[in-house]
């Protein structure tokens, strides 16, 4: 199952944005509390309780100066998963975002999954162009 967020936009630099997004501790404030049961974050994973999927275990998988961070499933995670966060610097302070999803789900937890997962990576979405980076 392949799900991707809108394109956002951040009022900032790519530089700024990829050197904040790459510490996952960073990555808290973004993530919206009420859909969760539980949290951890630091610098290269974090463990996140979603309600009805249990937690999940992101790691950094790759980390490519300035346009990309990629997270996978970590060893904790009963699914598994890659998670693609794309920056691209369309102007000095306008840069965009994307967030891709690919998970492997059984056909039944598919559709009970893609509809909250759809709406939390547009939330991360949201939540990264109201974060001042500087």
């Amino acid at each position: 199952m392949r799900i991707e967020s809108r394109v956002g936009k951040i009022r900032d630099n790519e530089d700024k944005i990829f050197t904040f997004l790459s510490d996952l501790n960073n990555l808290e404030p973004l993530v919206p509390k009420e859909k969760l049961t539980s949290w951890e974050f630091n610098r290269d994973n974090c463990k996140l309780g979603i309600a009805g999927l249990g937690e999940i275990e992101l790691i950094v998988i790759e980390r490519e100066p300035h346009n990309l961070i990629k997270l996978g499933s970590g060893h904790d995670s009963p699914y598994s998963f890659t998670l693609w966060i794309q920056l691209k610097q369309t102007a000095e302070a306008d840069t965009r975002t994307r967030l891709t999803l690919d998970a492997d789900l059984n056909p039944f937890l598919q559709m009970m999954a893609q509809k909250p997962l759809q709406q939390f990576i547009d939330t991360l979405v949201e939540q990264m162009g109201k974060i001042k980076f500087s």
